[in-house]
């Protein structure tokens, strides 16, 4: 299905007023307050559209648009709208706040506990998760950007104070998630003879390099970005140590949660007080850096930098401090990364499905959409050549194949587990607070539509961005088909037995991870329509002679007839000096556009000649 980000959008909106709203009222049902994780990725499904397109502004009521207006009918009228959000926004800060009144990040029942007779204690479902702490920072991010405009468009009193209270308490909470992801930053050195080691060795020689090779290369290439985590980043003594050794193989990227004995984040008030309204508990993850939390922690790091974050103004300087060290943490794991991603440039361990994590001993194909996540990150930042490109793209295509998103499944695929039950991870270090917990993904189909729309806005070469394009299609009409048809959810995800009949039925109550992220693609699509199409050098070529062609005999037909007057003659001359105007302002960019635009000069050219070559024989 052709991907329609407006009318998508629409349909989803449409899906979570129908279940969330109730005459104006936000309903948070049973599983509300449970998870601020869940919590988040369901306010994120109306605010960041919200924030991000234009069109799909809510913050001043006299430019909402009539198409969202009418589906949004049961969050209320245009007016009642932004006032209902402050509500809503602010009955989640209050959720997620402790009796302390410092902000929490509890998974709550996202955690899972490893042994079905175990259940998950409230310590353990109190812990805050580098899920939380992202989704904290676009979902607070959103917020001050919203209420910066709301403000000044209200002249309720009342309504003033609850943005006031609600500005106050985002920022809060955003601070905090931001300290929490600093915390959860994880480095994790290691002996090569070590059995991680053997498994890092083994994963990045592909077998066609020998060991001793591949530890000079490792040593040579990653030299510089150990210097940099060696004296950029405060970590424990035993690391500093382990990574001052050039022997010693290293992983950095983000834990699952706060890493135990990590050191508190210093922070102050505008007065240079300590700041008493963060919270910093003590962590109980092993510092192993997970590539799943990895690629969430760097999608909520990235937005800290946004356009709209930094023209708003969003964030006050010990903010910006803060970010700035993200930020650092953000370019070294995907400098890290992709340099094992393509370590072996005849052979890249990417390519090598499905992709093999040294530190939890798991294999899968999420884990290669993982990684391939942060290629894409990486060449989004260093403009990647067109070779990179073109090969991350044939590991999508790999991807969803292999996922069975793009080809016919087999009696009992063992692909199917991709999507139900999901993949699930062991959280290293859990077991300090109660049993041992893990953490199911399920959102491989949604992951990857993301991705190849956001490889397919980079790529500039025609033939990747074509390929790009109808895998993305063909994505979107699988999820698509995934929507729940029926219940509470209907319009929104997951129903995975629509597609996979082997799956169990997942009822009707929606994911909220999963209809999140396919609202994130839809505004990743967006920001493709809205890129400038690729330039064709052959247009181009083709564009400049048939404007020349048109543009000599255009001047021709000047010296034959005057424009002046109001003749048939003389108005078509004048259509035809403005589209030649055109077509002479739109060559560089789009070639294709100046090509149709002379080739009708030229034909309408020749119109006006024949009926002057007609005239002159009658007389």
């Amino acid at each position: 299905m052709q991907i329609k980000p407006r009318q998508h959008l629409l349909d989803i909106w449409q899906a979570i007023a129908r279940h969330s709203f109730d005459d104006g009222k936000w309903v948070w049902g049973e599983w509300g307050g449970r998870s601020s994780v869940a919590d988040a990725e369901r306010l994120l499904c109306l605010m960041y559209p919200a924030t991000e397109i234009p069109a799909f502004r809510l913050d001043e009521p006299d430019t909402t648009q009539r198409d969202i207006e009418k589906v949004l009918k049961r969050v209320g009228g245009r007016l009642e709208i932004p006032g209902n959000l402050v509500t809503v926004l602010g009955q989640f800060m209050e959720m997620h706040t402790g009796p302390d009144g410092k902000p929490t990040f509890a998974g709550g029942y996202y955690f899972n506990s490893q042994d079905e007779n175990e259940e998950v204690t409230q310590e353990q479902g109190e812990l805050g998760v580098v899920d939380a702490f992202s989704m904290s920072i676009t979902l607070c991010l959103a917020t001050l950007g919203f209420l910066k405009i709301y403000e000044e468009k209200t002249s309720r009193t009342d309504m003033k104070k609850s943005i006031a209270e609600l500005r106050e308490a985002t920022s809060v909470r955003l601070t905090a998630a931001m300290v929490s992801l600093l915390r959860s930053f994880a480095v994790n050195v290691f002996d090569p003879d070590s059995p991680q080691g053997q498994r890092l060795r083994r994963l990045v020689g592909q077998g066609r390099l020998s060991e001793r090779a591949v530890l000079q290369q490792f040593q040579r290439r990653f030299k510089p970005l150990r210097a940099t985590i060696t004296e950029g980043l405060t970590l424990g003594v035993d690391v500093e140590d382990g990574l001052r050794d050039d022997s010693q193989l290293f992983e950095c990227g983000w834990a699952w949660g706060l890493v135990k004995d990590a050191p508190e984040v210093e922070i102050t008030t505008p007065e240079g007080e300590p700041d008493e309204r963060i919270a910093q508990p003590d962590g109980v993850a092993d510092s192993v850096p997970y590539l799943y939390f990895t690629v969430v922690a760097l999608d909520g790091i990235q937005d800290l930098f946004s356009d709209r974050s930094l023209t708003l103004g969003l964030l006050t300087p010990e903010q910006q401090t803060l970010a700035g060290a993200l930020r650092l943490r953000w370019e070294i794991t995907q400098q890290y990364w992709s340099g094992i991603a393509r370590f072996d440039p005849d052979r890249w361990p990417l390519e090598d499905l499905p992709w093999r994590t040294t530190g939890q001993r798991l294999e899968s194909d999420y884990f290669s959409l993982s990684v391939a996540a942060i290629v894409v990150h990486d060449l989004v930042r260093r403009r990647a050549t067109d070779d990179d490109l073109t090969r991350t793209v044939t590991v999508m295509e790999r991807l969803a194949e292999r996922g069975r998103v793009t080809s016919r499944m087999a009696v009992d695929d063992p692909a199917v587990q991709l999507h139900s039950p999901g993949v699930t991870l062991p959280l290293q270090g859990s077991e300090r607070a109660g049993p041992p917990l893990c953490w199911t993904m399920t959102d491989f189909s949604a992951q990857l539509l993301k991705r190849t729309i956001q490889l397919c806005e980079l790529s500039r070469n025609i033939s990747s961005h074509d390929r790009l394009l109808r895998l993305a299609e063909d994505i979107l009409d699988h999820l698509w088909q995934r929507r729940i048809q029926e219940g509470e959810g209907t319009g929104l995800w997951d129903n995975v037995h629509a597609v996979y009949p082997i799956a169990p039925q997942n009822g009707t109550l929606p994911s909220w991870s999963i209809t999140e992220r396919v609202t994130e693609c839809m505004v990743a699509a967006r920001k493709l329509y809205e890129s400038r199409p690729i330039r064709s050098p052959e247009l181009t070529v083709m564009a400049q002679a048939l404007l020349s062609e048109s543009t000599h005999l255009f001047g021709f037909e000047q010296m034959e007839h005057s424009t002046a007057g109001d003749s048939e003659r003389g108005r078509s001359l004048r259509s035809i000096e403005i589209r030649l105007r055109r077509a002479r302002r739109v060559l560089d960019e789009q070639p294709g556009t100046a090509c149709a635009l002379t080739l009708a000069v030229l034909g309408e050219l020749d119109t006006l000649a024949q009926a002057r070559d007609a005239a002159a024989q009658e007389v």
